[in-house]
């Protein structure tokens, strides 16, 4: 009964998080708009690949449009009212939801066979209100990918204690080669994987069980390009990948400055680890580490993979602390009960805002006041509702779209948010266009009412995308 309580806590605090305002907190990202463009396509075409820009493997449109279909999203056709535009992205982003209550789940299960049901509880339950967490709402891959790079941790934990390790093992491997197959750095998680088999039975034929699928699932990406003749393209969009500039010490201090709370219980639980020689743990965290050192994978939200091994080592230093009897059993309960409460109330003070409304505004504004014959330039955030739901021609896959194409239409609107702003040095074009045109509506958002300086608003600072956004028409327009 103890055991059961202790895990419908973290479920129930996850399922409201995660579950509340969908789509309201956070904003809609740039990167969740091309997701769900290249769902829509694989829908239209039957083809996971989009155009020629190999970047991702295609398990996480497969998956998206999959729930798409089950839901009869084609039929949707919401009215152009900011309120009803918004159903756009509801269902998607509810199924992020259960995905992260999923992960809460999976998190619970591995922490409690691994390190007991204290750990557990700790564990899930930092998972599931620490304000990072919020980012597990938004239709990114590193969302669709951790339910089955926890899974597969799962499965290779379970095949160390039944008798049938060998259909245990390849299922593992199975997961965890759709984990790859949705983005590369998931394959970092073999070594955690691999470790657990190993050391169960000291086989290599074990290993090799977990690897055949692990190898062979991924290999459908390439192969694809391959049969379309297009294996060059597949070569410069991976290497593409690898040519990001930020450094990974400014991604540390953002993380620092959105979570302060999970980054110092995090990182000391990491740290314990080393002090514990915890190879599961270290290995889990350390290789996938420096691959984002190494490589260009150096954005915030890439560090959704090792979210969950920073919980399980904070439940596991912070359960330590009672082991060392050096305070009361009640000041230790208030200790953990005081981080929690302080990690669930920062939490909900973000999520129950609806900061993306000035998107849904700018966008049913330039629904109702264009047509077709003119030229839309939008991140695809929009671009994607306006061509796929409203049928409009002349609406390119993203703003981008000017810097290698010129524009068929006498008149052109221009919907300018941050992503647009900061992408302005990418090519004299993008300015171009702002420079000739006039603007003719701005939509401030709700961020603006918050000092991103002050925690836990330090978080709207990875909430950009429902900032300030400007519309601009060519002069020809009246």
């Amino acid at each position: 009964m103890n055991k059961l309580f202790f895990l419908l806590i973290p479920l129930v605090l996850s399922g409201f998080i995660h579950l509340w305002n969908p789509v309201g907190y956070p904003d809609i990202f740039f990167d969740e708009g091309i997701y769900m463009r290249r769902a829509v396509n694989l829908l239209d075409t039957g083809n996971p690949q989009e155009g020629n820009t190999y970047d991702h493997p295609y398990f996480g449109q497969i998956a998206i449009a999959s729930v798409l279909a089950l839901t009869d999203y084609s039929h949707l056709k919401p009215d152009t009212d900011p309120d009803s535009l918004k159903s756009a992205y509801m269902i998607p982003r509810i199924f992020m939801g259960l995905l992260a209550i999923l992960d809460t789940f999976l998190v619970y299960k591995i922490a409690q066979i691994k390190y007991g049901v204290n750990v557990a509880f700790l564990s899930a339950t930092f998972f599931a209100v620490f304000p990072f967490t919020w980012i597990f709402k938004r239709i990114l891959l590193d969302s669709i990918l951790l339910p089955l790079v926890l899974g597969a941790i799962l499965l290779a934990i379970y095949s160390t204690k039944t008798k049938q390790k060998t259909v245990l093992i390849i299922f593992s491997g199975c997961l965890l080669g759709l984990a790859v197959f949705t983005k590369i750095p998931a394959f970092t998680m073999i070594f955690p994987i691999a470790w657990i088999v190993y050391s169960d039975r000291k086989k290599l034929s074990s290993i090799l069980f977990l690897l055949i699928p692990f190898l062979i699932i991924p290999l459908i990406w390439p192969l694809n390009a391959v049969m379309h003749d297009e294996f060059d393209l597949w070569q410069k969009g991976v290497l593409w990948q690898t040519h990001r500039t930020n450094s990974i010490l400014d991604i540390f201090g953002f993380f620092a400055v959105i979570d302060p709370l999970m980054f110092v219980i995090g990182l000391s639980g990491i740290i314990y680890a080393v002090l514990r020689r915890d190879k599961f743990l270290l290995l889990w965290f350390i290789p996938f580490v420096v691959f984002l050192c190494v490589f260009g994978y150096k954005q915030y939200f890439h560090w959704m993979m090792v979210i969950p091994v920073m919980c399980i080592a904070g439940g596991i230093i912070i359960e330590s602390i009672q082991k060392l009897k050096i305070m009361k059993k009640s000041i230790y309960l208030g200790i953990i009960s005081g981080i929690i409460i302080l990690g669930f109330t920062s939490t909900t003070l973000l999520i129950i805002n609806d900061i993306s409304d000035n998107q849904f505004q700018a966008l049913s504004f330039v629904l109702k006041n264009y047509d077709e014959n003119v030229t839309i330039l939008a991140s695809p955030v929009f671009s994607w509702i306006l061509y796929d739901m409203y049928e409009r021609d002349n609406v390119p896959k993203d703003y981008t779209f000017i810097l290698f194409n010129s524009i068929s239409t006498e008149n052109t609107v221009i919907i300018a948010d941050e992503h647009y702003r900061i992408d302005l040095e990418r090519g004299t074009q993008l300015q171009n266009a702002l420079d000739n045109s006039k603007r003719i509506r701005t939509f401030e958002g709700k961020i603006t009412n918050f000092d991103s300086k002050i925690y836990p608003f330090t978080n709207m600072q990875a909430n950009g995308e429902g900032n300030k956004i400007e519309i601009y028409q060519s002069n020809g327009l009246n």
